[in-house]
């Protein structure tokens, strides 16, 4: 199987089970226009990200990288009206063009952008002492990953989801003995999830219009 191919699938399943939404598309425009990496999830995994908020019923989401605010879109999607989501990014401009995304989809209420540090961010969140998180998503840097993940575990409950994205590495990170930070810092990562009690996770590997990666999913335990 080839590039191509895995574009048409997508491209297949996000016609089909996704559709056309002008909210979501006009955010990944506006990302385009001002510049910002190509990286946002795909429809089709924006959507199971949706999908995984309402089976667990949240109503508060943690979302550490925001990029232009899409995933954002999907996940504020699914909060009820007094629901939260907070999203962390550190770069002025993605946190602008999420700004003015989120607030083009009426989602300026329930969405609130924190600029900064995503360490420190959640250092001010866990001080705040706020209700716990039920979904987290992760997608940011991926040497902070670890740190991101024991943060997750302090500011969720039994029964939330964690979800980790951009694991595999196209591949990588089968290699023991890559050198890679990112590499590196993911299989940290899963050592950590693999000896903590406190969850039960698994992780899949994906191809799709990203190419080849996959996503590490947890749920806290009881």
């Amino acid at each position: 199987m080839t590039q191509p191919t895995w574009d048409a699938v997508d491209a297949y399943f996000s016609d089909t089970l996704v559709g056309h939404d002008p909210v979501l598309e006009a955010a990944a425009a506006a990302a385009d226009a001002a510049g910002l990496p190509p990286i946002a999830v795909a429809p089709n995994q924006g959507k199971l990200l949706h999908l995984l908020a309402l089976t667990v019923g949240a109503r508060r989401i943690l979302e550490v990288g925001t990029l232009g605010g899409y995933s954002a879109i999907w996940l504020a999607r699914a909060l009820p009206a007094d629901g939260t989501l907070i999203t962390l990014e550190i770069d002025p401009k993605h946190a602008e063009v999420a700004r003015g995304n989120l607030a083009r989809a009426g989602l300026d209420k329930v969405a609130e952008v924190r600029l900064g540090s995503a360490l420190d961010s959640l250092a001010v969140i866990g001080a705040e002492g706020g209700e716990p998180f039920d979904l987290v998503f992760i997608d940011a840097d991926k040497v902070n990953n670890p740190a991101y993940f024991a943060w997750a575990l302090e500011l969720t409950r039994p029964g939330s989801l964690i979800v980790v994205d951009n694991v595999v590495r196209g591949g990588a990170v089968a290699d023991a003995a890559s050198t890679d930070a990112a590499v590196v810092a993911t299989r940290r990562l899963h050592d950590v999830i693999a000896a903590e009690p406190r969850v039960t996770a698994t992780s899949v590997q994906t191809v799709g219009s990203k190419g080849y990666d996959g996503f590490t999913l947890a749920r806290v335990q009881n």
